[in-house]
């Protein structure tokens, strides 16, 4: 392989890597298995091996987790919390232990092995025994402050047990807060009564319920801990992880009782192996097992590499799969009109569930992986992950298989399909379709946009079905005479959803435009362009080359937004909304005053004393344009810890950089 064709796989694979670290780190919605993700890595680290001089600072195999999420405090560990080195053989586990036997000069090493929880990793810090501050891992160097949400975790102590007639002065303990499967099945069915997107396991219901900015939500979703390991301690002195996690158990912390002294790596592997086939047998989720050297002297000599220690190492359970047969392949419509086939298959028992249903992507999946109508498959589920079709088994094929044949017309309005020549998905680009009309209908009511209690699936389907609405338009002519007719609405329910109707006309401009449903446009986008033009008549006035020299807003969006505000049936919908009474006009923001009046910033890396959502607040305050991104049009680029790419573009592009004392020294 050449090194030019090297740079465009490497350049290809970071951006992906990227793309579902921002799926499962920030947005919580992940939508590939760990397996795949781990795969995508290690082809990437090859790769670098290969060709070291391609290596860049903002490499995803030069970092050690997420940026911390928004919204919270920010919390600098006392020790960095690294991650771990993943191995998926039982050789590379035997590969590992002599790398540590080498390392230690010795052929006697004891391991201790426990379970590898499926859930979110945190860091509690005590003083004298009292319960300080709980963070998430964040970046690794610092968190986010989740010590409201912690503290509604009941097998989190507020007060450590003395032990011995001593307590630290001050220990950091690490963690793992977990939600059971139990729990995990009642807060999505939950979400489902709320009408919202369901987890899609239990490690991002746990995630995103550390998140949540209401303790009192977090405190009802049935959230756990297990403690596993003393980041830092001042009055404490142990010889082995062993002693450590006996000590956490005494003092109270929730520590798991399957953990196992092995005296060799056969050992290790064995116990590894007993839990791979009883894991589904345990109330919560485990996607493998960790090994750690037990004495805490040879871990200090291991020490660590910049991402992982040199003493640990996780073997995952590879992800379950089985065999079943394909019957049929349809085609579901989503509300931007994209078309997406579903292959509906012999029912199948995988990873503790029945599954008769998988995604198959796209058209160009089936095709680039072959597969037919009649198929015998193999589908995989790791964890709680949607399931999907990994292969055909060709093997078995009789000769009357058939092959699935992209539809040309929509399947529910009839309606041509069409594809545009930048993307890989079929649509339907009727807006008169059913399901079109009730995805949008559901997506205009939802809660970032106008927020309608009591309008869910069941309540849309009879609207559009009985044809008493044709867009979301109508919507604000429904009268509680046609609502109180529709099945399980009662009088009360039905007064209900009229007063939250019209509630939801005085809805700020901002997530009109959001519910409004125009592709690519964001509720982050939705607010730029609320800021900037202060109505839907003026942003209906712009070109697409007007909307383009508007930051954030790329040639894909600004086309995007100009073909919307062109078609004459989306012009009648906004009609509708403006007689309704809905705001069409917010408060277009007056020219900002300031030292960095009209200057557009970027933040990269980790600050100190502020956390991502402050900067960005005193950058608006001080009549700043907090950026996401990195252009020519960048005035000035904030550093913190751990810059990313951020950083090496606005070098290349010759912006101005300044360090966290410096924007201070600004503002001021």
């Amino acid at each position: 392989m050449s090194k030019a064709e090297a740079k465009k796989i490497i350049e290809k694979l970071r951006d992906e890597i990227r793309h579902h670290d921002r799926l499962y780190y920030i947005d919580n919605k992940p939508k590939i298995s760990d397996h795949e993700y781990d795969r995508l890595m290690r082809q990437l680290i090859d790769l670098e091996k290969d060709h070291p001089d391609l290596v860049t600072p903002d490499s995803p195999t030069q970092r050690v987790g997420g940026e911390p999420v928004e919204g919270f405090p920010a919390v600098r560990h006392i020790v960095q919390m690294l991650s771990m080195d993943n191995t998926y053989s039982h050789d590379e586990l035997k590969k590992f232990d002599k790398r540590v036997k080498k390392g230690l000069e010795t052929e006697k090493v004891e391991y201790i092995v426990e379970p590898k929880y499926d859930g979110a990793s945190i860091s509690l810090l005590y003083e004298d025994g009292l319960f300080i501050k709980g963070a998430t891992r964040g970046n690794g160097v610092q968190g986010d402050d989740a010590s409201a949400n912690l503290k509604t975790i009941r097998s989190i102590p507020l007060k450590m047990e003395i032990i011995k007639g001593k307590i630290p002065k001050r220990i950091e303990v690490r963690g793992e807060v977990y939600i059971d499967i139990k729990g995990f099945n009642q807060v999505n069915k939950e979400k489902e009564k709320a009408d919202e997107e369901p987890f899609a396991n239990p490690r991002n219901a746990a995630a995103g319920s550390l998140k949540l900015l209401d303790p009192k939500i977090a405190a009802m979703r049935h959230l756990n801990v297990f403690i596993y390991a003393i980041g830092a301690c001042e009055g404490c002195d142990f010889k082995t992880h062993e002693e450590v996690l006996e000590f956490l158990k005494e003092a109270g912390f929730n520590v798991n009782p399957d953990h196992k002294k092995c005296a060799t790596i056969d050992e290790v592997i064995q116990y590894c192996d007993q839990w791979e086939k009883k894991k589904d047998k345990l109330p919560y989720h485990i996607d493998g097992m960790v090994a750690k050297v037990n004495s805490l002297r040879a871990q200090r000599s291991l020490g660590a590499t910049s991402k992982a220690p040199r003493w640990m190492i996780a073997y995952k359970f590879p992800a379950e799969q089985k065999e079943t047969l394909l019957r049929d392949i349809i085609v579901q419509v989503g509300r931007t009109g994209t078309l997406t086939p579903v292959a509906i298959m012999d029912p199948v028992s995988v990873s503790g569930s029945t599954v008769s249903r998988a995604t198959l992507h796209n058209f160009d999946e089936i095709e680039r992986k072959d597969i037919r109508i009649g198929d015998h498959v193999i589908i995989e589920k790791s964890g709680e992950i949607i399931p999907q079709v990994i292969e055909a088994i060709t093997s078995k094929r009789t000769g009357k298989e058939k092959r699935f044949k992209i539809p040309t017309h929509c399947p529910d309005c009839g309606s041509k399909v069409i594809r545009l020549p930048d993307e890989v998905a079929f649509r339907c680009d009727d807006v008169s379709c059913p399901t079109q009309l009730k995805q949008r209908v559901l997506h205009f009511v939802s809660r970032n946009a106008m927020d309608i209690e009591g309008m869910g699936d069941a309540v849309v389907d009879q609207l559009v079905d009985k044809r008493l609405i044709k867009d979301y338009g109508d919507i604000y002519s429904l009268k509680a005479s046609q609502v109180v007719k529709l099945e399980r609405l009662a009088e009360k329910s039905a007064r209900n959803l009229i007063d939250g109707i019209e509630e939801s006309k005085e809805r700020e401009l901002s997530r009109l435009i959001f519910g409004l449903g125009i592709r690519h446009v964001g509720i982050h986008a939705a607010r730029i362009l609320a800021d900037k033009f202060g109505s839907i008549e003026t942003i209906g006035t712009q070109k697409r080359g007007d909307l383009e020299d508007l930051h954030e807003i790329g040639p894909v969006m600004a086309s995007s937004i100009e073909k919307f505000f062109s078609s004459q049936h989306n012009r009648t919908v906004l009609t509708k909304l403006k007689d309704a009474g809905c705001k069409m006009k917010g408060m277009a923001k007056k020219k900002a005053k300031g030292p960095l009046a009209g200057k557009t910033v970027v933040l990269t890396g980790s600050l100190t004393s502020l956390s991502r959502g402050e900067t960005e607040r005193l950058i608006a305050e001080h009549g700043g344009v907090p950026s996401s991104s990195v252009s020519k049009k960048t005035d000035f680029v904030v550093v913190g810890d751990s810059p990313g790419s951020k950083f090496d573009k606005a070098k290349k592009l010759g912006i101005k950089i300044i360090n966290e004392e410096e924007f201070k020294k600004l503002l001021r």
